[in-house]
């Protein structure tokens, strides 16, 4: 078999050349390509005629019809969320007869004692009334600053009925309006009741009596009367209360 005749062959053949060594050549058919198939979409509308001249002739018509949606009520009331009230825990340097340092609201600046936490985990405090003018109140923790003077009153227990509903107030039923109440109507001041002045007078004697058996009671006395302020390079956080 001659070189023009396998020549010849090759190139009926279509022979391709493949590296095998570094060097060394063999040869060989091509691979066949693999046709890829086409998938064909499921379609979606299918196109039907409709009777009728004046009707368009025909109409598209979905191949799987949707799930049909019908709400439970027409008009559905919308219920109010319900808020989860979680008590966070007491801090540790806050215990009954710590005197505080209130941060906000019209007493900001004065010293109170701290009685105990509420239900509702606000704490209840006392100036006394008699010293500094502050009445007993309601106060989140996070507005008062803990010292290190303490007073022992676990002797004397704090009137049970003194709780979140007894700081409730009652909202007065306005009148109906009429020509000229806007103008003469007055916004109407906050009274206390005679339970609550009876009250105040009862924990702040037992406080007192408590401050009076201390040695420092003269300097205690004129502690709570002050109000607490920042002056001239006074750095809160470098402070011990």
């Amino acid at each position: 078999m001659g070189r023009g005749v396998f020549w010849d062959k090759m190139v009926q053949t279509k022979t391709v050349r493949r590296s095998v060594k570094p060097g060394g050549v063999r040869f060989g058919k091509p691979k066949s390509k693999k046709v890829k198939q086409v998938v064909e979409k499921p379609k979606t509308f299918v196109e039907k005629p409709i009777g009728g001249e004046k009707n368009g002739g025909t109409r598209k018509v979905r191949v799987k019809k949707l799930p049909a949606y019908y709400a439970s009520q027409p008009n559905p009331k919308k219920r109010a969320k319900r808020i989860k009230r979680h008590t966070k825990p007491l801090r540790s340097s806050l215990t009954p007869g710590t005197i505080c340092i209130l941060l906000a609201g019209i007493h900001k600046g004065k010293k109170v004692v701290f009685l105990k936490q509420l239900k509702s985990g606000l704490c209840l405090v006392t100036g006394p009334f008699k010293i500094n003018a502050c009445p007993l109140r309601r106060v989140n923790q996070i507005y008062l600053i803990a010292t290190a003077t303490k007073l022992n009153i676990s002797a004397f227990g704090i009137p049970k009925h003194i709780n979140d509903k007894y700081f409730r107030r009652v909202k007065a039923k306005r009148p109906k309006k009429e020509e000229g109440d806007i103008f003469e109507q007055k916004q109407e001041k906050y009274v206390p009741s005679a339970q609550r002045k009876k009250d105040q007078a009862v924990v702040d004697g037992l406080v007192m009596s408590v401050i009076r058996k201390r040695e420092d009671k003269k300097m205690l006395f004129g502690y709570l009367g002050t109000t607490f302020s920042l002056r001239n390079k006074m750095y809160p956080h470098r402070l011990k209360f």
